[in-house]
């Protein structure tokens, strides 16, 4: 289907380009928003007619979305799931829970540039399109609570920090294991007593001694 478009669409064209996309595209999306007109004749010469005014409608939609994004530019947001220890979320984060805390901002949901749900801790950035031709970038903070949301806002990898404790706490006790080891291998315990094991005693008598042969009572 063609179609003349009234704003700039990426990937497609810009205002007064006329242009071909799939029918289902054009009734499900561009006509109902108003994004575009059916190329008709008669479309055709009212866009002409109304070029002026919709050029000035666009730049003062643009100006505006400008202003907007001026203060939503850099907005963090934070939002709190649990996750294993390797950062990966249990589930995900879409563009549903970005929008909760920005709509007291005027953010919509068809607004967010999200092509996948995060699934993994740490700051996210994504883009808000305000207008065709302005878009802005937040801060989507995930973390599994408060404070670990202010430790990654200030640039700390927090699954990183994790791992490195988890292996300072392993070579830690694996030291202690070995200093415990040769303490008692100097205090001369043999080697199964360092495993924790007692030796046998050495003059222990035989489990299963053989009776002793009675006394022939003629002699």
């Amino acid at each position: 289907m063609d179609v003349i478009l009234l704003e700039r669409i990426e990937k497609l064209g810009v205002m007064g380009d006329v242009v071909s996309v799939k029918p289902g595209y054009a009734r499900n999306f561009l006509l109902p928003q108003e994004k575009a007109l059916r190329a008709t004749k008669a479309n055709l010469a009212r866009f002409e007619a109304e070029r002026e005014y919709l050029e000035q409608r666009n730049e003062e939609a643009r100006e505006q979305a400008a202003k907007d994004g001026t203060s939503l530019d850099g907005t963090a947001i934070v939002i709190i799931r649990r996750a294993g220890d390797t950062g990966q979320l249990y589930g995900s984060v879409s563009s549903r829970d970005i929008i909760i805390p920005l709509q007291d901002k005027g953010v919509k949901r068809n607004m967010l540039i999200l092509e996948n749900p995060i699934k993994t801790l740490g700051v996210h950035k994504v883009a808000v399109k305000l207008h065709p031709e302005v878009t802005v970038h937040i801060d989507v903070n995930v973390a599994r609570s408060e404070d670990e949301a202010e430790r990654q806002a200030k640039g700390e990898d927090v699954i990183a920090t994790q791992m490195a404790e988890d292996q300072a706490d392993a070579r830690e006790a694996a030291e202690e294991r070995a200093e415990i080891a040769k303490e008692m291998f100097d205090e001369g315990a043999a080697p199964d007593q360092l495993e924790g094991d007692e030796a046998p005693a050495e003059d222990a008598a035989p489990q299963d001694a053989a009776p002793e042969a009675p006394k022939n009572e003629e002699e």
